[in-house]
């Protein structure tokens, strides 16, 4: 006798991996070992990316009003091409 099996019925854990633990892990494993050796090959390490990400933080956090700047200009830049393309979909979509 077999039953259904419904998502439902799946533990925490489960639901909060998106998987069996056990194959979540493998999965992980393989994937960090791929992106290790790929960024061996490029010459990156964990220590290097954690100290740039340490730097950005604490640049932002000195510098927030030029972030802010920074960002705004994107966002204009961004919106100068995509609030016409999406103008131009709503109109034509609306015929």
């Amino acid at each position: 006798m077999t039953e259904d099996y419904r998502p439902e019925q799946r533990s925490a854990l489960t639901r909060f991996m998106g998987g069996s633990p056990v194959s979540v892990i493998i999965r992980l494993v393989l994937i960090s070992l791929l992106v290790g050796f790929v960024m061996s090959v490029f010459g990156f390490n964990a220590a290097d990316l954690l100290r740039g990400v340490v730097d950005m933080v604490r640049d932002a956090l000195r510098d927030g009003a030029g972030v802010f700047r920074q960002m705004g200009g994107y966002i204009l830049a961004g919106a100068a091409i995509v609030v016409p393309v999406w103008l131009l979909l709503r109109l034509t979509r609306a015929r």
